[in-house]
């Protein structure tokens, strides 16, 4: 708390300091750009911080972000939908539809198989993945867990699940540097490690 500033400012500061990457400085930067800007401005962000909340939940069949039942991607009826690409959060699918090469539908794990941070099989949508290959015309699924020692880990898991289901398994290619997110991975990067896909 800073006693040069208002209750009301100090506030906002410290709200802004709690979001990831932000310091001390940053925040108080923004807290001074929302101050400047119009009250039209402020309240603009005030209602799209505030619709974010309201509106979004999770797609019923892929978990993806959505404001309705179904995403956009699962939709969408130009999408292969006989292709699940298995991602570990919804930031991943960014990345992956920037290649322009992605014409399947995903499925978001909402995190990875983590035993020693007591992230177990059954706290992600594995069980809802399984269910969702048997009761569709699925061909391929494709793991795009991250690079490391838990996204492997968590794409070995589900790949023996689905052995018994006679559907090709692949992974994308290691175009994607051990120990890295997909998150964080270039567009080129991504496009050699879905198109050099193997099998898992």
């Amino acid at each position: 708390m800073n006693p040069a500033y208002t209750e009301s400012l100090n506030r906002l500061i410290e709200e802004f300091g709690k979001l990831p990457g932000i310091g001390p400085k940053s925040a108080e930067r923004l807290a001074f750009y929302v101050l400047k800007s119009t009250p039209d401005e402020a309240l603009a962000l005030a209602r799209a911080i505030a619709d974010l909340k309201k509106k979004i939940r999770q797609c019923k069949v892929c978990f993806n972000l959505a404001e309705s039942d179904l995403c956009h991607i699962c939709s969408d009826s130009r999408r292969d939908h006989s292709i699940i690409c298995v991602v570990e959060q919804p930031k991943d699918i960014i990345g992956l539809e920037k290649t322009g090469l992605c014409k399947w539908v995903y499925h978001v794990l909402n995190g990875h198989i983590a035993p020693l941070e007591g992230i177990e099989p059954h706290d992600l949508t594995i069980e809802a993945l399984v269910k969702r290959i048997r009761s569709g015309d699925v061909s391929e699924v494709v793991m795009a867990t991250n690079p490391n020692l838990e996204g492997d880990g968590t794409a070995l898991y589900i790949g023996s699940l689905l052995r018994s289901m006679h559907i090709k398994v692949t992974r994308l290619a290691r175009g994607l540097p051990t120990g890295s997110t997909i998150e964080f991975a270039s567009g080129n990067i991504l496009a050699d490690a879905i198109l050099g896909r193997g099998e898992l």
